[in-house]
């Protein structure tokens, strides 16, 4: 057997039915045994795709993406998705080609230092120069990827090791990882700690970070709001933890987060933090962020206990078992007053949605997207005002559904994600919600998507400007420079040359319609919006308190 169908094997052991890649001359042994197994190959346009398609598999699914990237460019290329997937915790396992073991180190044609450049942004990263090392190198990939926090583990596989050949019998396979013992049940003493105070409280308030939908544990924490009536705050990767109609479900917090949430956190005497890191976007200053709360931290992650706030109960635990913890000790807190506090600033502080502009407001066409799409459509963004507008005002309601590039804020995620989550969930409905700017960073992804029949919607909310760094140029810069896109192409031609149905939208009620005839056809369509490039954000300035929030932008001249 040779390294490379043991590889195909050791991938099948491991669940993997379908791979997002870009062939290259190294990966040729891969690629011939590849061609004779069952594991899907999808063909992207470009390896930053197949990263972020791979991811955006994970995040859909919560099982494992596997992408592929041959040496050198390939490599390089594919290290934003990489990025991407580390700092928003996703489990990928990225298998790149790598010269021949001899030359590695030798400058050969397409060598660069895979391993060297992929150790920072990622969990872990392997190079088996031997086809029995690859057996190793699989399945610790898989176990590090998946357990713990999640994160991406890169497997560099030189051409030698995929071309010589292996009796697998004659080799003694050692997979212990000495070391990776991941921590998942709490301190028995600081979960007392943390119930007494729970307990004593009179407003306490959680908030639900991406550790709680990785950790599949939304109804633990449901359970727990409802038994101690306690409002749920998220972050940005937290939406879906729980829904936001629910009477609990307050909403995001931080820079774009909603006013409501960041009252809740300046306020709260006790907040309960599950699987969240305390982002400098969530978090704003650290010396003013729930300044009269006792703060109390659940991550399984115990190198983000305390790493950008000070905490005062911290517990090192996975979020699902420690919130079975939490119901079986916590006895309900009095928290009427404080529910009622909180419903009656969210009664006031409730936006408005509906307008009659032309051009549209972002506010309308999300309102237009709600009303078109159901609880379980898996919506993934791009990065910028879209995503932004998107985690302020669309209400998710289920964990899995809402796919966005948090820490790295990375642009040209949302429509290779899209690809991704529709694999992983072919019978849902998948939305792409891009920005002119990011839209145009991927959208050969186009092709990837006609070639597959992938009925993923696209809606493409164009302002011709790079929208969020020309908003803070208005607000913080006193100008505007080199962010307007002054001859965008014609997104409906575009959409045509794939092949894919173009729809233009200028007025109100025209996008509703179109998304559902496009749901209802399960037709592969590019929605261009055109929207009003002088609408902002609600926001927060940097390293301002959350409960300084800027509405009022008056003094704001318009863009031209």
């Amino acid at each position: 057997m040779k390294g490379s169908q043991l590889l195909i094997n050791k991938l099948k052991e491991n669940g993997v039915k379908t791979i997002f890649g870009y062939p290259g001359g190294v990966l040729l042994p891969f690629y011939d045994a590849l061609c004779e197994s069952d594991i899907e190959h999808i063909l992207v346009r470009h390896e930053q795709a197949a990263a972020h398609a791979a991811d955006g598999y994970a995040r859909a699914s919560g099982k494992t993406g596997v992408c592929l990237a041959t040496s050198g460019p390939g490599a390089t290329n594919v290290t934003t998705g990489i990025a991407t997937a580390n700092m928003d915790s996703s489990s990928v396992v990225i298998l790149t080609g790598q010269v021949p073991s001899k030359a590695i180190g030798t400058d050969m044609f397409q060598e660069v230092d895979t391993i060297g450049i992929t150790m920072p942004i990622s969990k872990h990263n392997y190079q088996p120069r031997s086809p029995e090392k690859i057996v190793e190198a699989i399945d610790k990939a898989f176990y590090i990827s998946s357990t713990g926090r999640p994160g991406p583990v890169v497997i560099d596989l030189p051409r030698n090791a995929l071309e010589e050949d292996i009796n697998i019998e004659e080799y003694e396979i050692n997979t212990d990882i000495p070391g990776y013992k991941p921590t998942t049940k709490g301190n028995v003493k600081q979960i007392k700690k943390a119930i007494e105070v729970i307990n004593n409280s009179q407003k306490p308030l959680i908030l639900a970070g991406g550790g709680v939908i990785l950790s599949n544990a939304s109804e633990e924490l449901l359970k727990f709001a409802t038994l101690t009536n306690i409002p749920v705050c998220t972050t940005l990767m937290g939406k879906g933890s729980i829904s936001e109609e629910h009477p609990l479900g307050l909403g995001m917090i931080g820079m774009h987060g909603i006013e409501t949430t960041n009252i809740a956190i300046t306020e709260c005497d006790c907040l309960i933090a599950i699987g969240c890191r305390f982002s400098d976007r969530s978090v704003s200053n650290g010396e003013l962020f729930a300044p009269n709360a006792t703060i109390i931290q659940i991550d399984v992650d115990p190198a983000e206990i305390g790493k950008t706030i000070s905490i005062d109960i911290p517990i090192v635990g996975d979020a699902k078992i420690t919130l079975k913890e939490f119901i079986n000790q916590v006895k309900s807190p009095d928290t009427t007053n404080w529910t009622s506090h909180i419903s009656q600033i969210k009664k006031e502080t409730e936006p408005i949605m509906s307008y009659n502009d032309i051009p549209l407001k972002p506010q309308q066409c999300i309102k237009e997207i709600m009303e078109a799409v159901t609880d379980d459509t898996i919506i993934t963004t791009d990065v910028g005002q879209n995503q932004m507008w998107m985690a302020h005002y669309y209400k998710t309601k289920k964990p899995r559904t809402f796919i966005s590039s948090g820490g790295l804020g990375t642009m040209g995620f949302g429509l290779p994600a899209a690809i991704g989550a529709q694999f992983a969930k072919p019978e849902e409905n998948v939305l792409s919600i891009v920005g002119d700017g990011g839209f145009q960073m991927v959208l050969q992804e186009l092709a990837t998507i006609k070639e597959h029949d992938l009925p993923i919607v696209t809606c493409v909310l164009n302002n011709n400007y790079l929208g969020m760094v020309a908003q803070l140029q208005r607000l913080f810069n006193d100008h505007v420079y080199q962010t307007k896109f002054y001859d965008n192409p014609d997104f409906v031609q575009l959409a045509k040359a794939y092949k894919i149905r173009g729809e233009v939208v200028e007025k109100p009620g025209e996008l509703k319609e179109t998304i559902q005839n496009a749901l209802k056809q399960r037709e592969a369509t590019v929605i261009d919006i055109k929207i009003d490039a002088n609408e902002l954000l609600p926001i927060i300035p940097p390293g301002s308190a959350l409960n300084n929030m800027k509405k009022d932008f008056s003094d704001v001249e318009d863009l031209k």
